[in-house]
């Protein structure tokens, strides 16, 4: 059995010094990505903000575990961690697959452990409520990676590196099998306001996908379109920093640089 540090080293990144920080975001990666998506984001609000991030299994320094291939389980383990780490004010900021971890997270930190977050902040993803049937976790493996590039944010030249395939596309398979087999189940939602962020011309959230996501909390939402795709937050990333900042509990120093887009286009993507 692991010990309480031990699951926190496991599934918890922390890529910035923030001791002393007033407040703490949680981020939640895509389909496929791994931990370091955010790396620049957490430098870019750090010290004022303690930013983790989350490190699905069956990826980069966890490659040797099993893949989780259920929404559910995966944000029951994620709970089970995170419960040592509301200590300071919680948000989230979850994109596409980390979108619905992020939400079910919360629906459990709140009705387990009477924990409200500050704010939820989901991108590229539409609301929980709103299914649309998709089987490309089922798909032979060219035609996966085929849909994986369609979405943009992945460097393209890895996925014709045959070692590169084979390392990652067990975990772009079970993290898609997991996000399109996800059915919401109506109980207690949120009780935090939520702001939602997504790209006009991505394939996978309308501006109606986008807004059904006030069905889900009982606090203000706010809907927020940016130019591009799936992966619009990579060339959007100063705007979408400083949203985070400004929401974020009274900044008390400027954001001193932009979420450099470039640590975040070799990550691969998801639905």
């Amino acid at each position: 059995m692991h010990e309480p540090d031990a699951e926190n080293r496991r599934w918890l990144r922390r890529y910035a010094p923030a001791e002393g920080a007033a407040r703490r975001l949680v981020c939640f990666p895509h389909a496929g990505g791994s931990a370091t998506f955010f790396t620049p984001l957490a430098r870019v609000l750090a010290p004022g903000t303690d930013v983790l991030a989350v490190q699905y299994p069956g990826r980069q320094d966890r490659l040797d575990e099993a893949c989780v291939d259920q929404i559910a389980p995966l944000a029951d383990r994620i709970t089970d961690t995170l419960a040592g780490s509301t200590d300071l004010p919680l948000a989230f900021f979850g994109h596409s697959m980390g979108a619905v971890v992020a939400f079910e997270v919360a629906r459990r930190l709140r009705r387990a452990h009477q924990v409200r977050l500050t704010r939820l902040f989901v991108s590229g993803r539409r609301a929980p409520s709103r299914h649309r049937p998709s089987r490309v976790h089922s798909l032979a493996d060219r035609e996966l990676l085929a849909e994986v590039g369609a979405l943009g944010g992945t460097d393209t030249r890895l996925l014709d590196d045959p070692g590169v395939r084979a390392m990652i596309l067990p975990a772009i398979r079970a993290d898609y099998r997991a996000v399109e087999t996800y059915r919401y189940e109506p109980g207690q939602d949120l009780d935090c306001p939520v702001s939602v962020l997504f790209g006009e011309s991505d394939p996978q959230t309308a501006r109606d996908d986008a807004a059904e996501w006030g069905r889900h909390t009982d606090k203000d939402v706010e809907v927020h379109m940016f130019p591009g795709g799936h992966f619009f937050l990579v060339d959007q990333a100063p705007r979408i920093t400083g949203l985070l900042a400004e929401h974020l509990a009274s900044q008390t120093e400027p954001v001193r640089s932009s979420w450099h887009a470039a640590a975040v286009r070799r990550a691969p993507t998801d639905r």
